[in-house]
């Protein structure tokens, strides 16, 4: 999800929820204390040289249990983020506080809440790395099949 794409559904809310990948709903006193934009500027395994950019909004919780965002204040957060900072319309990446580590996850809206995907690392070189490609799956009696049909008398492939 990008910036534009979150305004636009938080003018739609009356109350602003997020839920995690396991269903539970980040506790509705959480704080935004951080929008951002996070520059990466790296090599991948393969020798190319990548930018990436996203902006990243940090979610924290207090024990202020009466705090509740709102989506106007959010909407207001997120535009002043991008006047001061020069955040262009770039994809959201959440970092909210998990048990032991700071969990990174994409953003997504289901009509409902907003959801926090997990997200995930791979390579970018695959073609550079040595990592084979992977065979297509077939099932035995698929295969079996096709070349019985492939070779039936006066087919010609034999």
């Amino acid at each position: 999800m990008k910036l534009s794409e979150i305004k636009n559904q938080l003018r739609k809310l009356e109350a602003i929820a997020f839920q995690l990948p396991n269903g539970d709903l980040v506790p509705n006193h959480f704080h935004v204390t951080e929008v951002g934009k996070i520059t990466k500027h790296f090599i991948d395994c393969g020798g190319t040289v990548r930018i990436e950019e996203v902006a990243n909004f940090q979610f924290w919780e207090a024990n202020d249990y009466d705090h509740r965002l709102h989506p106007e204040k959010l909407i207001h957060i997120i535009e002043l983020s991008e006047e001061k900072l020069q955040i262009p319309d770039l994809e959201i990446e959440v970092e909210y506080q998990m048990k032991d580590t700071i969990g990174k996850f994409s953003l997504d809206f289901d009509g409902n809440y907003f959801q926090l995907k997990p997200k995930t690392t791979a390579c970018l070189a695959n073609d550079k790395c040595g990592i084979p490609e992977s065979k297509p799956k077939v099932k035995i009696g698929e295969w079996k099949q096709k070349e019985t049909s492939c070779c039936a008398p006066n087919s010609s492939c034999c």
